[in-house]
């Protein structure tokens, strides 16, 4: 995930060149002309010869290829062998439903701490024996120690360092992907499960983080290459950078944690209450529960003082984040603040989005951004910005 300014190094305060970690795919991005730049620890392709805008644009029309490596890959292996076990275990940690998740099925899910803020945001998949969890890569040390001291109990927590991960993305990653692993044309949006492709080994998904169809592929890193090359030999795909999956995950209205979301943001001010089930909530089957479930419930029952919106910006000046947020265009008091904001290369224009007093969160609100000196005017625009092709 990358920073809205194109600033992978700010996610991570304390790099230094000679501590970069390299993903499995790195000298083939090389090879493919990637510039690559620091961002969460590792040496990343934040943009390739294309460029972000063809980028960006070819995976709306055909299929992009990103490399996602640097994410965290864990196993919670139940100790018991029954995988509702440890779902249980884990529900300990997180307000979202995880015993519902049927086998071959996954779930967006969030670790809250007990001020009810998010400590990260992961996918949550069930194997029928296991579960497999995608974390960001900034927490994936901290998710697994996480893990270790609430679930060791139950579960047995294995970090898959030797796996790459990698997304498929746009209108024609199925077409593509079918070529090699015909079966998965039979997947919809957020199945999950071993599949092979190119009789290897993979874990795959329907879903991804641009908004449009497509799959993440978790691979044994000694084929990744391999299946990479492969799928880029594909006149239909393009190999697509950090830079434009930050472009693609805006014009979708997602979060990026460490920017959108973070420790001192609820789920409800986040606008993620959609992700907390019946059953976790007030009056459910097993209400509460999990870190901060006191905060999280009463804002659910009777709403919380900010919210995250989306903003347009009515002229062509792109409002990026830490951008002051006022109610008017003189008004002293900052109300909000923007916390991911550039060009949406679909859109052709600027977009953002933000925290404002939650009365001011209602679409065609007008507010204003300092940018330089001056006050631009946007509005609150609905979430997301480009309709999802997901295919349910």
């Amino acid at each position: 995930m990358l920073a809205n300014d194109l600033d992978p190094a700010s996610s991570d305060g304390h790099l230094s060149a000679g501590h970069l970690k390299r993903v499995p795919l790195h000298a083939l991005h090389v090879a493919c002309g990637g510039k690559i730049v620091p961002f969460a620890g590792y040496e990343m392709p934040v943009q390739f010869a294309a460029g972000v805008l063809k980028e960006h644009l070819h995976t709306r029309a055909a299929a992009g290829l990103f490399d996602v490596s640097h994410m965290g890959q864990i196993m919670l292996r139940p100790k018991s062998g029954r995988v509702e076990d440890a779902a249980r275990a884990l529900e300990r940690l997180v307000p979202q439903d995880i015993i519902g998740i049927a086998p071959g099925r996954q779930r967006y899910a969030l670790f809250t701490g007990e001020n009810g803020g998010i400590l990260d945001d992961l996918m949550v998949a069930n194997f029928g024996d296991d579960l497999f969890l995608v974390v960001n890569a900034a927490c994936k040390d901290a998710d697994e120690a996480h893990l270790r001291a609430h679930l060791s109990d139950v579960c047995d927590i294995t970090p898959l360092p030797d796996r790459a991960l990698i997304a498929l993305q746009g209108p024609k990653a199925v077409s593509v992907l079918t070529k090699f692993a015909p079966d998965i044309a039979a997947m919809k949006f957020m199945d999950a499960g071993p599949r092979q492709i190119l009789d290897i080994g993979c874990f795959v998904s329907r879903s991804g983080y641009t908004g449009e169809d497509g799959f993440e592929i978790s691979v044994p890193a000694e084929f990744a290459e391999r299946l990479v090359t492969t799928l880029l030999a594909d006149p239909d795909v393009l190999p697509v950078g950090l830079g434009a999956r930050d472009s693609l995950r805006l014009e979708a209205g997602l979060c990026l944690y460490g920017h959108d979301i973070d420790t001192t943001t609820t789920p409800v001010e986040a606008a993620l209450e959609w992700s907390i089930q019946k059953a976790r909530r007030k009056g459910g089957s097993r209400e509460g529960g999990f870190p901060g479930h006191d905060i999280i419930l009463k804002q659910l029952e009777s709403g919380a003082p900010r919210r995250r919106a989306g903003l347009k910006a009515e002229g062509r000046a792109p409002v990026r984040e830490g951008a002051a947020l006022f109610a008017s265009e003189t008004s002293a008091d900052q109300i909000g603040a923007v916390t991911s904001g550039g060009f949406g290369p679909s859109l052709n224009g600027p977009v953002a989005m933000g925290y404002v007093p939650t009365p001011l969160a209602a679409p065609d609100t007008l507010l204003f951004a300092q940018v330089r000196g001056q006050r631009l005017p946007l509005r609150v625009a609905k979430l997301p910005f480009v309709a999802p092709t997901y295919q349910r």
